[in-house]
């Protein structure tokens, strides 16, 4: 839905989207919550990622909206919009411990409700917005192809060398079928009147580098979260609640670091200096866990890491949204969170397959879930090998942040990038 969404936006405005998109959200997690079966949840998670995908980038293009053409300061909005997701993302698995450990999974999606409720009635009576009037056709087949070339992917990447072999005729086909929606996709970009991810955004090399760059920090990302909080619970049997405390000083450093991307620096240093920072941090965490590494340093590692996540999560996107053209924006900013829904879910599938296939070449037990039943020496060799798996993994996330920051060089300096054709298009529209 992401990429549709900002088509919606463009056609009818960001305000009645938005609250579309939390009801739906709203209901979804109504629903997940009173699953009686797996089916149902499976089926109601759909529902509500129909939502949740409204409500990961429209709240940019409100903010977006909020400023006019030029005005200036305008990356304190956005940068905070992408502070306060990135603290929730990081946050966010120890309020979901704290609530399995302590009440019931249900709660999970239970805890929704109040919270959106306050949220759409403040919405509906507070902010005021610009209704859109304009009568522009919606490429459903396009966002259709786009679903379908990222399930197919996702698919792959995730059942490949675990569920089945990477020659097995299932994972053939599926990457047979991520070639052709892929295919088709770029064919009916190139041809939809009104495209849902309009190919011309990719002439700009802002935009580029930007989605890039982007997709890997959000690989990046779930690597250092959701990896950490495994290694926690696995090898340091720390339960669920306790170990998302560790993320808080990952989402402390976020907060601290993040602000300062409106104080002068340009968008290429800023962006530099992030992905530099971040491979760092993952650099140390894979030369430095272990199986009885202090708790402290891991907690001061997570800290540099949300150091450089923080200088990145607002400014990527206060840099495709400041080279957009205008009535481009919703499309624009809800690509950028399509491609780091993306690199999350990829991040995510890859990198566990990375996990799951050395510990099964090194550890005992053939798999890392026969690891909770292994006693005495076979435990401790057990735990050895998860270990050298997680640093493999961490190690994986220094070179992801390496690549991008590779990227990040090739920003254009500050004044390189004006005067392209598609800014200059922007302006010719903003004059009419």
């Amino acid at each position: 839905m992401l990429p549709l969404y900002g088509k919606l936006c463009d056609v009818h405005g960001p305000k009645r989207v938005f609250a579309a998109a939390i009801g739906t959200f709203l209901l979804g997690s109504a629903l997940c919550g009173a699953a009686r079966s797996m089916d149902q949840l499976i089926a109601a998670r759909a529902l509500q990622g129909l939502g949740g995908g409204g409500l990961m980038s429209i709240t940019m293009v409100v903010i977006a909206h909020l400023k006019g053409p030029g005005e200036k300061d305008s990356g304190r909005g956005a940068n905070a919009g992408g502070l306060v997701a990135g603290g929730a993302m990081a946050i966010g698995p120890w309020i979901g411990g704290l609530l399995a450990d302590r009440a019931s999974w249900r709660w999970i999606f239970y805890v929704n409700l109040p919270v959106g409720v306050v949220v759409l009635v403040t919405f509906g009576f507070v902010l005021r917005l610009p209704e859109q009037h304009v009568r522009r056709p919606l490429d459903y087949l396009g966002a259709g192809l786009a679903a379908g070339f990222s399930s197919a992917l996702l698919l792959m990447t995730d059942w490949g060398g675990k569920r089945y072999g990477w020659a097995s005729l299932e994972i053939v086909g599926l990457g047979f079928a991520t070639a052709v929606t892929l295919g088709l996709f770029l064919w009916r970009q190139l041809r939809a009147p009104d495209p849902v991810l309009p190919l011309s955004l990719f002439k700009v090399r802002e935009l580029q580098l930007g989605f890039a760059v982007q997709a890997i920090l959000g690989g990046a990302m779930m690597c250092a979260i959701y990896y950490v909080l495994i290694y926690l619970q696995v090898a340091r049997g720390i339960a669920s609640s306790s170990a998302g405390l560790f993320l808080v000083p990952l989402a402390v450093a976020g907060l601290l670091t993040g602000p300062l991307g409106v104080r002068g620096w340009s968008a290429r240093t800023f962006t530099l200096s992030g992905t530099a920072t971040t491979a760092l941090a993952f650099a140390l965490l894979a030369t430095t866990t272990g199986p009885d590494t202090s708790l402290w340093l891991i907690r001061a590692e997570l800290f540099l890491a949300g150091a450089g996540f923080g200088q990145l999560v607002g400014q990527l996107v206060m840099l495709v949204q400041d080279s957009a053209p205008r009535h481009q924006l919703g499309v624009t900013t809800t690509s950028i969170r399509f491609f780091q829904t993306l690199g999350n879910a990829l991040g995510t599938a890859v990198l566990g397959t990375v996990l799951a296939r050395f510990y099964a070449g090194h550890g005992p037990g053939g798999d890392i879930t026969g690891l909770a039943r292994l006693t005495g020496t076979a435990r401790v060799a057990g735990v050895q090998a998860f270990v050298d798996a997680t640093q493999v993994v961490f190690w994986g996330g220094a070179g992801l942040m390496a690549v991008a920051a590779v990227l990040a060089w090739r920003l254009p300096k500050s004044g390189e990038g004006e005067g392209s054709s598609v800014a200059g298009d922007d302006l010719a529209y903003v004059r009419t």
